[in-house]
């Protein structure tokens, strides 16, 4: 069982290891990793990491849990001195940023040490975690199997304890849908809750900070961190009992085609929270099927992505390309200003609609991916690959529609629990997440 955040703060703080001893300790994983296929780092900065361990470790000052904790950071964040390449080789020849992300400022201020970007889906734009450029990092438990994306390295490298954590950013599920296919706790938090500066922008409308870490209070102590700060109070309290809480479930949009498997493993823990005295509410939300036709044409997303894409995609960087990814961007080309603007209405819409039916919800339950993850041969078709893409999204999209928050717990190594709530809601979810994590390793 590999140590979560606080246990590796506890063993520095009585000085039972050091923070050069877990950041070495963390290069050597990677390095024994590099040579695999499918790269799980893009940039390794071991110069920067232990420089910057060796002076938590003289100043002796770990007063925030993740202070002198290697973490590694998603290849769509600047880090200053280093080019932000989001998974691609087109911003390759691009100048090194001049300055750190706000969230990556924001954890260094934490203590935290750095090891790296990590691997991912090239410009964050596919949930399966694919990378033609760099190798596509394998499923931990499978490595014939994908690891989800975007954040596909970021989770890898989680799941391998080559890091202990990871801060990458969710546009549709970038956080949370590889923490489901790799059997880790992924953390989407309200869109303007954390800033977004200094991250490459895929969708302005929907893209937010997202954490993959080992246990729910992992992603507590990086929001605390990345939102304001971390005080000695976010440490205190249990976990919530789930006792009468209020778990809303919903059949109709969110259940359709789910896998066999998969929907047992949430039936199983619907049952094992109402035996622990939460109340499991089933109830319609028929106004989900209004996203099939918004997502026609590539929705939001593709609309707000190809804004910032065009002109390198009819330049001459367009080669340079996913051809997939390339596709699917093109689709925002095709989007008049009339439709944009009935789209961002038709949200509005739909957030007031989840407002009222989610009013007296603690929380809203669904698997957090309707599939098992896909294997690699299976994503060889261009079809499947886009019917596969679809399905992993499906879930955990709908939270950034609605610009709501959420938690991915494990089920299995393979199979995540999204523990969802609406705008504004994340130290609520954050806290029952952590109450449904206890009831759950109770099974």
């Amino acid at each position: 069982m590999k140590p979560t955040v606080m246990q590796m703060h506890r063993n520095l703080l009585l000085g039972n290891t050091s923070s050069v001893a877990l950041t070495e300790g963390a290069l050597d994983a990677i390095a024994g990793h590099q040579g695999a296929e499918g790269a799980i780092f893009t940039q390794v900065h071991a110069h920067a990491a232990l420089a910057a361990a060796r002076r938590i470790d003289a100043s002796k000052r770990f007063s925030t849990p993740l202070a002198g904790i290697p973490l590694s950071v998603n290849d769509s964040f600047d880090i200053q001195g280093a080019v932000t390449t989001a998974g691609s080789v087109v911003l390759k020849p691009s100048a090194p940023a001049g300055l750190d992300a706000e969230a990556v400022s924001k954890l260094r201020q934490a203590g935290a040490v750095l090891l790296g970007r990590t691997n991912m889906s090239e410009f964050a734009y596919s949930g399966l975690g694919l990378n033609p450029h760099y190798g596509t990092p394998r499923n931990p438990g499978d490595p014939e199997r994908v690891a989800g994306g975007s954040s596909s390295g970021a989770a890898v490298s989680v799941a391998l304890g080559l890091s202990a954590a990871a801060l990458v950013s969710d546009t549709g599920g970038s956080a949370r849908i590889p923490a489901a296919f790799c059997g880790l706790v992924g953390f989407k938090a309200t869109a303007r809750r954390m800033p977004m500066q200094g991250c490459l922008p895929l969708s302005p409308s929907l893209d937010s900070i997202g954490t993959l870490a080992r246990s729910v209070s992992c992603c507590a102590i990086l929001d605390a961190a990345l939102s304001g700060g971390w005080l000695p109070a976010h440490a205190s309290g249990q976990p919530p009992d789930v006792k009468k809480r209020r778990l809303y479930v919903t059949e109709d949009y969110l259940a359709d085609q789910t896998d066999p498997t998969v929907a047992q493993a949430f039936d199983a823990a619907l049952a094992c929270l109402s035996r622990a005295g939460a109340r499991i509410i089933r109830f319609d939300f028929p106004e989900l099927g209004w996203i099939a036709d918004m997502d026609a044409q590539g929705g939001l997303a593709a609309a707000e992505a190809w804004r910032w894409h065009r002109e390198r995609l009819e330049g001459e960087s367009g080669d340079s390309y996913d051809p997939r990814i390339a596709q699917g961007l093109r689709q925002g080309a095709g989007q008049s200003a009339v439709r944009y603007l009935e789209l961002l209405e038709r949200r509005r819409a739909l957030q007031a609609v989840a407002a009222h039916r989610l009013s007296m919800a603690d929380a809203w339950l669904m698997p957090t991916v309707a599939i098992l993850p896909p294997k690699l041969a299976e994503l060889d078709d261009d079809d499947a690959y886009g019917r596969l893409n679809q399905l992993a999204l499906r879930n955990s999209a709908v939270i950034n529609l609605l610009d709501g928050c959420a938690a991915s717990l494990p089920l299995t190594g393979q199979i995540g629990l999204g523990v969802c709530g609406l705008q504004g809601r994340d130290a609520h979810i954050l806290k029952l997440a952590a109450g449904i994590e206890r009831a759950l390793a109770n099974r």
